[in-house]
């Protein structure tokens, strides 16, 4: 047991030799091997983090973009519907205007019928008036014209206002 804690000389010899020449052919064959796999995966590695720094940089830019597409499109959206409102609020002013107009001439053509209406209704009773005052006159003036003494007497007297009208 005393051997393999205290090694001989000769082991620590070809020992040491073995170390060297492994190291000699890792340091010429392996680590530049190793190192360019390294350093490839370093520049793989680092290229993966300029493209995903990019990407980030353009996903930036791209959620600006639509944030401000989004705003543009809500402003439009707001104006569309103001305009719609304005719209909408110049169609129903107009409408109620031209109702008023129409209710205007309306009552206006229903004023003038009733005024015409009631002209012809006061030329008829005027009519009818002046018709009744003729057959009272008639039935008056036969009434008193009966006899021929009566008769000569108006007679007379019509021929005197129509001489005084003449020489007036």
């Amino acid at each position: 047991m005393s051997s393999l804690l205290k090694p001989e000389f000769g082991l620590l010899f070809w020992m040491f030799l073995s170390f060297v020449f492994v190291f000699i052919l890792l340091a010429k064959y392996g680590f530049p091997v190793i190192t360019k796999s390294v350093n490839n995966r370093k520049k793989y590695i680092d290229e993966a983090l300029k493209k995903a720094e990019e990407a980030n940089e353009k996903y930036d830019q791209l959620s600006e973009t639509a944030e401000a597409i989004i705003d543009k499109a809500n402003q439009e959206q707001i104006r569309l519907l103001n305009e719609a409102t304005a719209q909408r609020d110049k169609i129903i002013e107009e409408a109620r205007r031209k109702a008023s107009v129409a209710a205007k001439k309306e009552f206006d053509h229903a004023m003038r019928k009733i005024q015409a209406e009631k002209e012809n209704a006061i030329r008829d009773i005027r009519k009818q008036v002046g018709l009744l005052s003729v057959e009272i006159a008639e039935k008056v003036v036969r009434e008193k014209l009966k006899d021929e003494k009566e008769q000569m007497r108006m007679i007379d007297k019509m021929i005197d206002e129509v001489i005084n009208t003449k020489v007036m």
